[in-house]
């Protein structure tokens, strides 16, 4: 079987079998190219005939090229993944992956806002415009929820229930319900009702997040309103869309909430990708010890 036949057959599982999203699609994709590149220029092997040597030697390369342990790790994960699905198809006849092991990086805690920064950041946007209430409405949607950017750009104006105090959350074929706080359903409210309509480019528009155009917003869109906001706060902190979301978990483990509700809201499929954020509200309060104890100095 040749390459591309192999990476086209596993492109049409991960699309149509396992329903990946469109960005795992593409990361795993990306990576299984890199390798057929590697393998196509380096050895006299095929994807199919590949042994662990050959694959461990491709994971050396990528280091002297300076490539970074996180990538390589991700590399390593989406080669072995690969040929799972190979294997599983009959296509080899063993995996070959089975011996690759990635280097261990240092974990690095995701940054999070504390109370007073996430308020300063809701407060920038300016309801003079419709454009002020949108950035509001969604800011506030964000942090009350800590859904994925990608999930908020997918909602559906449908999927928000103003008067239950709660949104409706699709991923893949998963669905959660997350509650409200007060303000984010005031603000909710009154884009929806009075500024979305004049923002629309169709009256049949079903996205509730829409950009100056009336139409479906864009990751990298709401990418560079976020960071207009952070620079109108003066907060010296590298913000990322994801912040919110970082930020959002950690102050709700901070004031009592438990992990696996905790883990519900994010929409976690592993408790050990919360449990993340035990470690980093621990590193805080030692940092806030060290800081104030007069005999930590």
């Amino acid at each position: 079987m040749t390459n591309a036949v192999c990476l086209e057959k596993y492109a049409y599982y991960l699309q149509y079998e396992k329903k990946a999203s469109d960005n795992t699609l593409a990361s795993y994709l990306r990576d299984i190219r890199q390798l057929t590149e590697y393998i196509e220029s380096h050895t006299d092997e095929t994807l199919e005939t590949a042994t662990g040597d050959e694959l461990a030697e491709y994971t050396g390369w990528m280091k002297s090229q300076g490539k970074s342990i996180p990538t390589i790790a991700r590399s390593i994960a989406s080669i072995k993944n690969f040929y799972k699905y190979l294997l599983s198809q009959g296509i080899v006849a063993e995996n070959p992956a089975m011996g690759l092991v990635a280097e261990k990086a240092q974990q690095k805690l995701p940054q999070i806002l504390t109370g007073e920064e996430v308020d300063l950041l809701l407060q920038q946007p300016e309801c003079t415009d419709l454009k002020g209430y949108r950035d509001r409405a969604m800011l506030e949607l964000l942090y009350a929820t800590g859904i994925r950017v990608s999930e908020l750009i997918n909602l559906d104006v449908t999927d928000v229930n103003l008067p239950a105090g709660v949104i409706r959350c699709k991923s893949h074929d998963k669905e959660r319900v997350i509650p409200l706080y007060p303000a984010a359903i005031r603000a909710l409210s009154e884009y929806i009702e009075f500024i979305r309509p004049q923002m629309i480019a169709v009256p049949d528009e079903k996205s509730l997040c829409v950009n100056v155009s009336g139409e479906r917003m864009s990751r990298q869109g709401f990418w560079k309103i976020i960071k207009t906001y952070q620079a109108k706060a003066k907060i010296d902190k590298d913000i990322t869309p994801h912040t919110l979301r970082h930020s959002f978990a950690a102050h709700l483990l901070e004031n009592g909430a438990d992990l696996r509700s905790i883990q519900e809201m994010l929409g976690h499929a592993d408790i050990s990708s919360t449990q993340v954020y035990s470690q980093l509200v621990k590193k805080q309060l030692k940092d806030v010890y060290n800081k104030a104890h007069p005999r930590a100095q």
